[in-house]
C-alpha cells in the first residue's frame, strides 16, 4: 500500500509541473502575440538621419600614409513614428576614406527620442597621426590638392523601440552619411569662416539607416 501511495503521489507532482510549464508557455505566447500584433499594426519607421554642416578644423595628411583631422559634423536625427518612442543607446561616430575607418570613435550621449521628436549632435570625429592605408594615402592627398574629398560619416549604435508601456530589445542601428566635402577657404567656394582657421561647409545630405 505504501508503495502505491508514494506513486501516487509521483504522478500528482508530474501532473502540477506539467500544467505550471503549460501555464508559462502560454502566457509566454500571449504575450508574444500581443506585442507581434501591436507592431504590425502600429508599422514602425526607421529614424531619419540627415547630415547638416561639416566644419573642417585641421585635414592633413602627412608622409606617405599618416593622416590628422578634426572635423565637427551635425547630424539631424528624427523619429518620424506618431505613437513609438525611440531609445538610442551606445552610440559613436567616425569617419570613413574608402571604406577605411580614419577617425577615432567618438560616443555620442544616450537619449530617448519621443513621438515625432527631432535630436540634433555636434561629435568631433578626428584622429592624430593616425596611419592609413598605404593605397588611400595618396589617393586622400590628391583630393585634398583638387579641393574636396568623398567623406562617410558613420554612426553605430544599439536602438529600442517602446510602444506604450511594452519596450522591445535592442536592434542594432547603421548610419551612413556620404557628403562631398570640400577644402576652399572662402566664402565663394561655399565655406564660411568660424573662427581659428575652421571653415564650415553647409551640406544637407541625407543618410542611409539600416536597423
Amino acid at each position: 500500500m505504501s508503495v502505491k501511495k508514494c506513486t501516487h503521489h509521483k504522478d500528482k507532482k508530474r501532473k502540477l509541473v506539467r500544467r505550471l510549464f503549460a501555464g508559462i508557455l502560454i502566457f509566454l505566447f500571449v504575450v508574444l502575440l500581443t506585442i507581434l500584433l501591436v507592431w504590425a499594426i502600429l508599422q514602425p519607421k526607421k529614424p531619419r538621419f540627415i547630415l547638416q554642416d561639416a566644419t573642417i578644423f585641421n585635414f592633413n595628411v602627412s608622409a606617405p600614409n599618416i593622416f590628422s583631422t578634426s572635423i565637427q559634423i551635425t547630424i539631424y536625427a528624427r523619429n518620424p513614428n506618431d505613437k513609438i518612442g525611440i531609445y538610442y543607446d551606445k552610440m559613436k561616430s567616425y569617419a570613413n576614406y574608402h571604406n577605411q575607418q580614419i577617425t577615432y570613435y567618438t560616443q555620442i550621449p544616450s537619449v530617448y527620442q519621443g513621438h515625432k521628436d527631432v535630436n540634433i549632435w555636434s561629435p568631433f570625429v578626428f584622429s592624430n597621426n593616425v596611419p592609413i592605408s598605404p593605397l588611400n594615402g595618396p589617393d586622400l592627398k590628391e583630393d585634398q590638392q583638387n579641393g574636396g574629398v568623398w567623406l562617410d560619416f558613420k554612426i553605430d549604435g544599439r536602438v529600442k523601440w517602446r510602444v506604450g508601456t511594452i519596450t522591445t530589445g535592442h536592434y542594432h542601428l547603421h548610419v551612413t552619411c556620404t557628403a562631398y566635402v570640400p577644402f576652399g577657404n572662402h566664402p565663394g567656394d561655399g565655406g564660411i569662416f568660424v573662427g581659428n582657421n575652421a571653415v564650415k561647409y553647409q551640406l544637407a545630405r541625407s543618410c542611409d539607416v539600416s536597423v
